[in-house]
């Protein structure tokens, strides 16, 4: 029974990947029909409803396998949460809150199991992610709260690179650095909200992420799986490109430093969430979604498309912020939603030609 809440759940997520998508646009100056609430919820949709949903489902089909069932609450409370903040209702923060805590206990309980460098910084990424949502009940402003749902997703990818990387015993003053930049990173955010000197916590976050994404450039095996061929270039390929928009975003945050809002706090997000969070999700999508749903995908050269789209369309608006280009600036964030449009249409048909193709054998 529970094994069939994945379809309804992921179908969710999904929707609000549209929704916010949406909602990015009428951010960039689109004007759209959508109703008042939208544009607003535009960063909390797509980190907390869409990203929130779909980390917590995939952990809880894995943990379900081995008879945790309670696990699926942090995706069906995530889900509930995009849904109801679609409408407009006042609990959806609280919903989505809730979640973010659940999964704090998904992953209390794969820390049980398998005590590893990996889990622990995966755990940490939860944390993050319900600090943020409960200073965000509290009222602590989005430009704040931002930083803490990135690191939410800068250390569950970089946690997931731990756990396939494992095999290859990274020497221990890596692994010292590498918890040392996580710990930076978070003394960067208990500046930024809980004392004066937010400037300087949002430069050391920034200067964190450039540090972080130098390390996982050194030290992921993407650099030697890139020289294969078929989807495991493809992912290594993705993953290298990410890492590259994070050294980005990790520039532009140290030097420009907190921003509530303008140009600069729009390449400084941007090439984080899209350039380095979608880019992971491009690359994983191939992986990820067989997981989630038991299905196979028809991997193919095509994927490349909305890949080049993404990126080549990201590097428009960030030369658009930085040059004060709103036409620009418009056009190349419709590029972006284009891209994400493409990437699930490339998805659904890859996944529905595995269905065939199962079918056939």
């Amino acid at each position: 029974m529970l094994k069939r809440l994945r379809y309804p759940l992921l179908l969710v997520a999904l929707l609000t990947l549209l929704a916010a998508t949406w909602a990015g646009l009428l951010r960039v100056g689109w004007v759209l029909p959508a109703p008042d609430h939208l544009a607003a919820g535009h960063g909390p949709l797509m980190v907390s409803g869409f990203l929130g949903t779909l980390i917590a489902l995939e952990r809880a089909v894995a943990l379900a396998a081995l008879g945790r069932r309670w696990v699926y609450i942090a995706p069906a409370l995530a889900a509930i949460g995009a849904l109801t903040s679609l409408i407009g209702l006042q609990i959806g923060p609280a919903l989505l809150t809730g979640s973010s805590l659940a999964l704090i206990a998904v992953f209390s309980e794969i820390i049980r199991r398998q005590p590893a460098s990996f889990t622990y910084t995966m755990g940490l990424g939860a944390t993050l992610w319900a600090a943020g949502n409960v200073l965000w009940l509290a009222g602590a402003p989005i430009f704040h709260v931002v930083w803490w749902w990135g690191g939410y997703l800068v250390l569950t990818i970089a946690g997931e690179r731990l756990e396939l990387a494992r095999l290859t015993r990274f020497p221990q003053e890596a692994m010292i650095a590498f918890f040392a930049l996580v710990g930076v990173y978070t003394a960067g955010l208990l500046l930024l909200s809980f004392t004066p000197l937010a400037d300087l916590g949002v430069r050391i976050a920034g200067l964190a992420l450039l540090l972080l994404a130098l390390w996982l450039l050194r030290f992921d095996i993407a650099r030697k799986t890139v020289q294969r061929a078929g989807l495991t270039r493809f992912i290594a390929l993705n993953l290298l490109i990410g890492y590259l928009w994070l050294v980005i975003s990790g520039i532009l945050t140290l030097a420009a430093g907190q921003r509530p809002a303008g140009l600069l706090y729009d390449a400084m997000l941007h090439t984080l969430f899209l350039g380095f969070v979608f880019g992971m999700i491009f690359g994983h999508a191939p992986v990820i979604f067989p997981a989630v749903l038991g299905r196979e995908i028809r991997y193919g050269a095509h994927f490349y498309g909305h890949v080049i789209l993404l990126h080549a369309s990201l590097a428009l608006r960030v030369a658009a912020d930085l040059g004060g280009w709103a036409d620009l600036r418009r056009w190349s964030g419709m590029v972006n939603g284009v891209a994400l449009l493409l990437f699930l249409a490339v998805t659904v048909l890859a996944l529905r030609r595995g269905m065939q193709t199962a079918k056939l054998i």
